[in-house]
Protein backbone atom coordinates (compact mmCIF):
# COMPACT_ATOMS: atom_id res chain seq x y z
CA UNK A 1 0.00 0.00 0.00
CA UNK A 2 3.65 2.36 0.25
CA UNK A 3 3.76 2.34 -3.66
CA UNK A 4 4.97 5.70 -5.02
CA UNK A 5 1.79 6.12 -6.71
CA UNK A 6 -0.11 6.03 -3.71
CA UNK A 7 2.06 8.57 -1.80
CA UNK A 8 2.13 10.59 -4.48
CA UNK A 9 -1.87 10.12 -4.45
CA UNK A 10 -2.17 11.21 -0.95
CA UNK A 11 0.87 13.92 -1.49
CA UNK A 12 -2.21 15.74 -3.88
CA UNK A 13 -5.06 15.31 -1.95
CA UNK A 14 -3.29 17.24 1.21
CA UNK A 15 -2.32 19.99 -1.16
CA UNK A 16 -5.54 20.69 -3.10
CA UNK A 17 -7.08 20.02 0.90
CA UNK A 18 -4.87 22.57 2.00
CA UNK A 19 -5.01 24.87 -0.64
CA UNK A 20 -8.91 25.23 -0.49
CA UNK A 21 -8.88 25.75 2.95
CA UNK A 22 -6.53 28.81 2.38
CA UNK A 23 -9.15 30.61 0.35
CA UNK A 24 -12.03 30.00 2.51
CA UNK A 25 -13.87 27.14 0.70
CA UNK A 26 -15.59 25.00 2.89
CA UNK A 27 -15.29 21.00 2.29
CA UNK A 28 -18.24 19.05 2.62
CA UNK A 29 -19.04 15.39 3.32
CA UNK A 30 -19.97 13.50 0.17
CA UNK A 31 -23.78 13.20 -0.55
CA UNK A 32 -25.65 9.97 -1.24
CA UNK A 33 -25.92 10.41 -4.83
CA UNK A 34 -23.93 10.03 -7.20
CA UNK A 35 -20.02 11.35 -7.04
CA UNK A 36 -18.13 12.80 -10.02
CA UNK A 37 -15.96 10.27 -12.07
CA UNK A 38 -12.41 9.69 -10.19
CA UNK A 39 -9.29 10.56 -11.70
CA UNK A 40 -7.02 12.96 -13.71
CA UNK A 41 -6.18 12.36 -17.41
CA UNK A 42 -3.78 13.24 -19.86
CA UNK A 43 -5.12 12.85 -23.32
CA UNK A 44 -4.61 13.17 -27.04
CA UNK A 45 -6.78 13.82 -29.85
CA UNK A 46 -8.10 15.89 -33.03
CA UNK A 47 -9.57 19.74 -33.19
CA UNK A 48 -12.01 21.62 -35.34
CA UNK A 49 -11.78 25.51 -35.80
CA UNK A 50 -15.82 26.29 -36.56
CA UNK A 51 -15.24 30.14 -36.83
CA UNK A 52 -13.67 32.43 -39.63
CA UNK A 53 -13.11 35.40 -38.35
CA UNK A 54 -14.09 38.68 -39.49
CA UNK A 55 -11.51 39.54 -41.88
CA UNK A 56 -12.10 35.72 -43.23
CA UNK A 57 -8.91 34.61 -41.60
CA UNK A 58 -10.10 31.02 -42.15
CA UNK A 59 -10.66 28.34 -39.20
CA UNK A 60 -8.37 25.68 -38.63
CA UNK A 61 -7.63 22.09 -37.57
CA UNK A 62 -5.07 19.69 -35.98
CA UNK A 63 -4.16 18.21 -32.64
CA UNK A 64 -5.14 18.92 -29.33
CA UNK A 65 -3.36 17.38 -25.94
CA UNK A 66 -5.70 17.99 -22.74
CA UNK A 67 -5.03 17.72 -19.17
CA UNK A 68 -7.48 17.39 -16.61
CA UNK A 69 -6.73 17.29 -12.80
CA UNK A 70 -9.57 16.65 -10.54
CA UNK A 71 -9.84 18.23 -7.14
CA UNK A 72 -10.50 15.80 -4.67
CA UNK A 73 -14.14 15.97 -2.30
CA UNK A 74 -14.82 19.17 -4.95
CA UNK A 75 -16.56 19.18 -8.22
CA UNK A 76 -13.63 21.57 -9.63
CA UNK A 77 -11.45 20.40 -11.85
CA UNK A 78 -8.17 22.50 -13.24
CA UNK A 79 -7.93 21.88 -16.92
CA UNK A 80 -5.33 22.68 -19.68
CA UNK A 81 -5.46 22.50 -23.50
CA UNK A 82 -3.15 22.70 -26.10
CA UNK A 83 -5.00 23.41 -29.98
CA UNK A 84 -1.65 22.58 -31.92
CA UNK A 85 -2.56 24.34 -35.67
CA UNK A 86 -1.35 26.83 -38.14
CA UNK A 87 -0.65 28.74 -34.50
CA UNK A 88 -1.01 27.24 -31.09
CA UNK A 89 -3.33 28.12 -28.55
CA UNK A 90 -3.14 27.31 -24.85
CA UNK A 91 -6.30 27.03 -23.32
CA UNK A 92 -6.52 26.86 -19.08
CA UNK A 93 -9.26 26.57 -17.74
CA UNK A 94 -11.36 25.89 -14.27
CA UNK A 95 -14.45 23.58 -14.47
CA UNK A 96 -17.48 22.54 -12.08
CA UNK A 97 -18.11 19.18 -12.81
CA UNK A 98 -21.57 17.10 -12.77
CA UNK A 99 -21.59 13.88 -12.20
CA UNK A 100 -24.71 12.48 -14.54
CA UNK A 101 -23.71 8.56 -13.60
CA UNK A 102 -20.80 6.45 -12.25
CA UNK A 103 -18.94 6.74 -15.05
CA UNK A 104 -19.85 10.29 -17.39
CA UNK A 105 -19.63 13.78 -15.92
CA UNK A 106 -20.46 16.82 -17.78
CA UNK A 107 -18.93 20.34 -16.94
CA UNK A 108 -18.78 24.20 -18.09
CA UNK A 109 -15.73 25.71 -17.60
CA UNK A 110 -14.26 29.42 -17.64
CA UNK A 111 -10.62 30.69 -18.70
CA UNK A 112 -8.39 31.95 -20.80
CA UNK A 113 -6.73 31.13 -24.59
CA UNK A 114 -3.33 32.56 -24.90
CA UNK A 115 -2.09 32.47 -28.81
CA UNK A 116 1.52 31.81 -29.16
CA UNK A 117 3.47 31.41 -32.56
CA UNK A 118 3.66 33.32 -35.61
CA UNK A 119 1.54 36.57 -35.27
CA UNK A 120 0.48 36.65 -38.99
CA UNK A 121 -1.52 32.77 -38.48
CA UNK A 122 -4.78 32.40 -36.75
CA UNK A 123 -5.20 28.90 -34.20
CA UNK A 124 -9.20 27.78 -33.85
CA UNK A 125 -9.58 29.89 -31.41
CA UNK A 126 -8.92 32.97 -33.52
CA UNK A 127 -5.32 35.17 -32.98
CA UNK A 128 -5.25 36.90 -29.50
CA UNK A 129 -5.95 36.58 -26.27
CA UNK A 130 -9.36 35.93 -25.25
CA UNK A 131 -11.83 35.06 -22.34
CA UNK A 132 -13.45 31.53 -23.20
CA UNK A 133 -16.17 29.41 -21.76
CA UNK A 134 -15.63 25.77 -21.81
CA UNK A 135 -18.76 23.30 -21.99
CA UNK A 136 -17.88 19.74 -22.18
CA UNK A 137 -18.48 15.60 -21.31
CA UNK A 138 -15.77 13.19 -20.05
CA UNK A 139 -16.45 9.29 -20.61
CA UNK A 140 -14.61 6.49 -18.15
CA UNK A 141 -14.22 3.01 -19.44
CA UNK A 142 -15.67 0.89 -16.80
CA UNK A 143 -12.47 -1.32 -15.55
CA UNK A 144 -10.24 0.79 -17.61
CA UNK A 145 -8.15 3.94 -17.31
CA UNK A 146 -9.27 5.05 -20.34
CA UNK A 147 -11.14 8.17 -20.63
CA UNK A 148 -13.21 9.44 -23.68
CA UNK A 149 -14.09 13.50 -23.73
CA UNK A 150 -15.12 15.82 -25.85
CA UNK A 151 -15.68 19.72 -25.54
CA UNK A 152 -16.33 23.04 -27.32
CA UNK A 153 -14.60 26.38 -26.71
CA UNK A 154 -16.08 29.82 -27.11
CA UNK A 155 -13.33 32.78 -27.51
CA UNK A 156 -14.84 36.19 -26.92
CA UNK A 157 -13.34 39.23 -28.60
CA UNK A 158 -10.99 36.73 -30.28
CA UNK A 159 -9.65 38.28 -33.17
CA UNK A 160 -7.61 41.35 -33.30
CA UNK A 161 -8.99 43.23 -36.44
CA UNK A 162 -12.68 43.57 -35.92
CA UNK A 163 -12.84 41.23 -32.21
CA UNK A 164 -15.62 38.57 -32.80
CA UNK A 165 -16.13 34.96 -31.58
CA UNK A 166 -14.74 31.78 -32.19
CA UNK A 167 -15.22 28.43 -31.36
CA UNK A 168 -13.95 25.21 -32.03
CA UNK A 169 -14.91 21.47 -30.74
CA UNK A 170 -12.43 19.13 -29.43
CA UNK A 171 -12.08 15.04 -28.77
CA UNK A 172 -9.86 12.06 -27.87
CA UNK A 173 -9.09 9.58 -25.42
CA UNK A 174 -7.14 9.89 -22.47
CA UNK A 175 -5.01 7.88 -19.94
CA UNK A 176 -6.36 8.51 -16.23
CA UNK A 177 -3.37 8.70 -13.64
Amino acid sequence: MNSPRYLRSIGLRAIALFGLALFGFGVSAPSASAQAAYGSYIGVGGTVGLSDGPNNEGSSAGGVVAVRYRLLEVPLSLRAQALISDRTAIVPTVSYDVPLNWQTDAYIGAGVVFQGGDENSTSPLGNQTAFVVQPGIDYNFPYSDLVLFGNAIIAFDAYKDGGGTAASVQGGLGVRF
